[in-house]
């Protein structure tokens, strides 16, 4: 990579990323971003350094595409969000961080798992596991906190039952996934991620003698033993799949919840025709838009598009929430519409590292909310909405808690 020479104007760069004040609405900063006639705009990252935010869906699906666009989040230039990606360049990076050629052959040792056949064979079980849960948080009475009762096992045990990971162990991960994504400084999430790996490397010792099933297993029994992978690389692996396989999901669920229980109108239709459930769920995906740091870049080579040049050596991030609000493509973007055709949102990623768990994602929440609110149709908020504590915008967009009564 040639050495680093900055060209992002200084001025009009706000500090990024930014905090919501609503569930479901971009914060003030990024609706001036979005607003703005160009399609790259300059931020302030924590640290003072300068990167470009994409702000126009269709400049972020060709910059996602671009590879001349480096996902490597160990390189000293890649745009972090927060002081936790220290821990990250500590660490070997998983399939999500390698750039092609090697980023292929990894992601599909992992794919077979997540085929859409695979996927959907997976409905019964989703289903068992959802009406297990509402029994639990039915039998304890309101309120409940449907975050640690339901939002949040939920898909800890669908992805423990994918992976091979014993669900018994859900509270030690979900609480170091928890310190992970949400640590303030470099020691913290340092301390988490060496948590998950000790654990991740006793469980792939214990698959070496006692082969089971689920992912894990066969990475284990066949990639690692012929090494296809290395140990460090597995576990760096296993630690993706795992945190996000249930962070994201659990955010989305508790998200969406808010947001259908604050639009009635939007509620209401889908409880009249559940055949609206899958489009609603695209329409929650790019109104919501958890995953909003992910898109991050390194240029790796001067570009030029939409009349701008972004140099060698500059930080690109690709914020999903602003290109899924671009009005050129979805008309009166900041309407939650369960009726529009929202498929084409970018909260899934664009291009090769497009989310490998999106067929999971999807079928979870179709199940989760078709069943919560049959089974619950008297559900609403405990608190206002406004009492709700948001999360940070440096990590996945959530509540760690959601009261909710009947």
């Amino acid at each position: 990579m040639t050495e680093k020479t900055t060209t992002i104007p200084a001025p009009e760069a706000p500090a990024f990323p930014a905090d919501r004040t609503c569930p479901y609405q971009l914060p003030a900063t990024y609706r001036q971003l979005r607003d703005a006639p160009d399609s790259l705009r300059p931020v302030t990252l924590y640290d003072g350094r300068r990167a470009w935010v994409v702000t126009k869906h269709e400049t972020a699906r060709a910059l996602l595409a671009d590879p001349r666009l480096s996902s490597d989040r160990t390189h000293d230039d890649f745009p972090a969000t927060s002081p936790r990606f220290k821990a990250i360049r500590q660490n070997r990076q998983a399939f999500i961080g390698l750039d092609p050629p090697e980023h292929g052959p990894r992601r599909r040792m992992m794919i077979s798992e997540f085929t859409v056949k695979r996927i959907k064979g997976m409905r019964p079980d989703i289903e068992r596991i959802v009406h297990g849960f509402i029994d639990d948080m039915l039998a304890s009475g309101p309120p409940a906190d449907l975050v640690s009762q339901f939002a949040l096992p939920v898909p800890s045990m669908v992805i423990c039952r994918l992976l091979g990971v014993p669900y018994a162990d859900h509270d030690f991960f979900q609480d170091a996934s928890r310190r992970l994504l949400q640590a303030e400084d470099v020691e913290g999430a340092s301390a988490a991620r060496d948590d998950l790996q000790h654990y991740l490397d006793g469980l792939i010792t214990k698959m070496q003698s006692e082969p089971g099933p689920g992912l894990l297993n066969k990475l284990v029994t066949h990639q690692l033993a012929e090494g296809g992978i290395d140990r460090e690389e597995l576990i760096s692996s296993a630690l993706l799949l795992l945190v996000a396989g249930h962070e994201t999901t659990a955010s989305m669920t508790s998200l969406s919840v808010i947001t259908l229980l604050e639009h009635p109108d939007q509620h209401a239709a889908l409880r009249a025709d559940p055949s609206l459930v899958p489009g609603a769920v695209e329409e929650l995906l790019r109104v919501l838009a958890i995953a909003d740091i992910a898109g991050g870049r390194l240029a790796t080579a001067d570009i030029e598009i939409d009349g701008q040049v972004i140099r060698a050596g500059e930080g690109v991030i690709v914020t999903n929430s602003i290109a899924n609000r671009d009005a050129s493509v979805f008309e009166d973007p900041d309407t939650l519409d369960v009726r529009r055709s929202a498929r084409h949102h970018l909260s899934f990623g664009y291009g090769v590292h497009q989310c490998l768990g999106q067929n999971l994602a999807r079928l979870e929440l179709e199940v989760i909310l078709t069943t919560l609110f049959d089974r619950i149709p008297t559900l609403r908020l405990a608190v206002p909405v406004e009492r709700l504590t948001l999360r940070p915008g440096s990590t996945i967009q959530g509540v760690n808690e959601l009261p909710v009564t009947w």
